[in-house]
């Protein structure tokens, strides 16, 4: 619009006659100058509303990000981790950080046992093979179990349990439990990957090869094959950070492996749990 009228001032001002002696109507001149300087306005106006209307969604995504308290918990976990690798099982700063945040993670994950024991009561997806089956189902009540006794260890830490020796127990027992877990989610990852791995097969078999990324039965089996494929990786970490809460290989698995690797598995976490992008509009 604004670069129409401009277009329009220039055309007047060549049809103008001119006065007062001036080759070029003067007045016609400065309306070409000042329509051009508000429609160069108009535009970056525009682009900076573009920009902070694109700046207030950001801001949203954060927000509605931050509201899950799993999102807040991977988070912590990841500078609890972090601190973990600084501190390499030394006394320092970076060792307190590690304990605080590891006591205050306790507080988010309590009653979320409850998650997992509704898992392992709910059915599962039908057409689904038995030993997958069976293996989840383990993978819920180890997890469960875990975070039931974890709660336990939370109130040794805070002094409302007084007996330290069996709750320094009931916590190694609990870390066996997540290790026992995230063997069976690693099992379990693996064979749905193994089943999506035949069905892609079986879609490209029935579709060309230049036809195939343009299927949207193919691209979302190859979506899931990718978060599987992701899901395994953190499943597996996990439970190499396991064996070295545990002490079990402290030669090959020290406090800074543990924690490197404990601070990569929360990263992964905390893109897992990013909001899905919203689909575009078709035209």
């Amino acid at each position: 619009m604004g670069k129409e009228r401009t277009k329009q001032a220039i055309i007047t001002a060549y049809q103008t006659p001119t006065d007062q002696g001036f080759p070029f109507p003067v007045f016609a001149v400065f309306e070409v100058i000042s329509l051009a300087l508000s429609s160069n306005l108009i535009v970056i106006l525009h682009s900076r509303n573009q920009k902070g209307h694109s700046f207030r969604a950001e801001l949203a995504l954060a927000v509605l990000y931050l509201n899950k308290a799993e999102a807040r918990d991977k988070i912590c976990r990841a500078i609890q981790y972090g601190s973990k690798f600084l501190s390499n099982g030394e006394p320092g700063t970076a060792q307190n950080v590690d304990k605080s945040t590891s006591l205050a993670r306790k507080v988010f994950r309590l009653f979320k046992f409850i998650n997992d024991l509704h898992g392992l009561i709910s059915p599962t997806a039908p057409g689904t093979p038995l030993p997958l089956v069976l293996l989840g189902k383990s993978k819920n009540a180890l997890l469960s179990t875990f975070l039931f006794l974890d709660q336990i260890v939370w109130l040794s830490r805070t002094g409302i349990y007084k007996n330290k020796e069996r709750a320094d127990l009931i916590g190694r027992i609990s870390l066996f439990c997540w290790m026992g877990s995230s063997i069976c989610t690693t099992l379990v990852e693996i064979g749905e990957i193994g089943r999506i791995s035949g069905q892609l097969k079986k879609l490209e078999k029935d579709l060309k090869n230049s036809e195939k990324y343009h299927n949207e039965q193919y691209r979302a089996k190859l979506k899931k094959s990718n978060e599987r494929s992701l899901a395994l990786v953190k499943a597996a970490l996990d439970t190499v950070v396991a064996v070295g809460l545990l002490q079990l290989a402290p030669k090959k698995v020290t406090s800074r492996v543990t924690g490197a690797l404990g601070f990569t598995t929360s990263l992964i976490s905390c893109y897992q749990l990013l909001p899905a992008p919203a689909k575009s509009k078709a035209a």
